[in-house]
């Protein structure tokens, strides 16, 4: 996969639907077009979505691609962007989120990294052992997965990569300090609904963890044109799974030794042109 280009009338009316719907706080009862024919395709959709959404991107999220849904890229995780106005702070009680009502909603679980330097310009390809001498501070959080598309992941990854990535947000929770020297096999934590638990899982979750997610991020990024930069932001993965949310329940996410995030789920609101993608409680 190389970097994108501008794409066609098609591609550009899917990302302005998408574009719409999100600032209007609506749900989609259908994807917008054709599904892109690849991933190559539906980047461009985003690219163009992300030209046309009045916010900035500080970070991405990374989401894992199942084998049997992979195309000729070879890519087994996507991107998706994670904007200003859509990171909140975890600290002070139950964080308020917003999700699509009519749409997709859900919480994940995550680990997140904080680069702590600007990627080499020019490098496009790097290996988990590259990635880990990246240096970035490691903190938890959870992913704000939703779309105004409800069917969005049973149509697959080219569509997920069309919309965001699925993101509408991501919680920031505390630094995990001293991470280097933590065994991945200890970073677990588990996921509440309602109180109810819904999965457990950890920084091991996802074939190759937190570093392998964090070359792919390194190196998609790169390729697309948008090499990460000091302070950037890359939610590595679902680490207890996908949880599907509702609006107005609680979600609660325990992170074994490193602290709690609870959050609760509210409907978007139309945003104005102004102050796209501000969702903030």
């Amino acid at each position: 996969m190389q970097e994108t280009t501008p794409g066609s009338p098609d591609l550009a009316r899917i990302a302005d639907r998408f574009v719409e719907a999100r600032g209007r706080g609506a749900s989609l009862p259908d994807f917008p077009g054709s599904i892109p024919a690849d991933l190559v395709e539906a980047y461009r959709v985003q690219d163009l979505a992300i030209a046309r959404w009045p916010d900035r991107v500080v970070g991405w999220k990374v989401g894992f691609i199942a084998a049997e849904r992979r195309d000729s890229s070879g890519d087994d995780r996507l991107l998706g962007p994670i904007f200003s106005a859509g990171l909140l702070d975890a600290t002070g009680g139950n964080v308020a989120f917003p999700v699509f009502s009519g749409g997709f909603a859900a919480v994940e679980a995550e680990y997140v990294l904080r680069l702590q330097a600007d990627a080499p310009i020019g490098k496009t390809d790097w290996t988990t052992k590259e990635a880990a001498g990246v240096p970035a501070t490691l903190h938890i959080g959870v992913e704000i997965a939703s779309s105004p598309l409800a069917t969005i992941n049973l149509l697959g990854p080219r569509v997920v990569v069309s919309d965001f990535g699925n993101n509408n947000g991501l919680i920031l929770g505390p630094e995990i300090p001293g991470w280097l020297a933590i065994p991945e096999t200890e970073l677990t934590c588990h996921t509440f609904i309602e109180e109810r638990l819904v999965g457990s899982g950890g920084a091991t979750t996802l074939p190759g963890g937190l570093r392998t997610a964090f070359a792919f991020a390194l190196s998609r990024s790169a390729k697309r044109g948008r090499p990460l930069k000091a302070g950037d932001l890359i939610a590595t993965g679902n680490a207890t799974g996908i949880h599907d949310i509702a609006v107005g329940q609680s979600a609660r996410i325990s992170f074994s030794g490193f602290g709690d995030i609870t959050c609760r789920a509210r409907a978007a609101r139309p945003v104005d042109a102004n102050d796209a993608g501000n969702e903030h409680p």
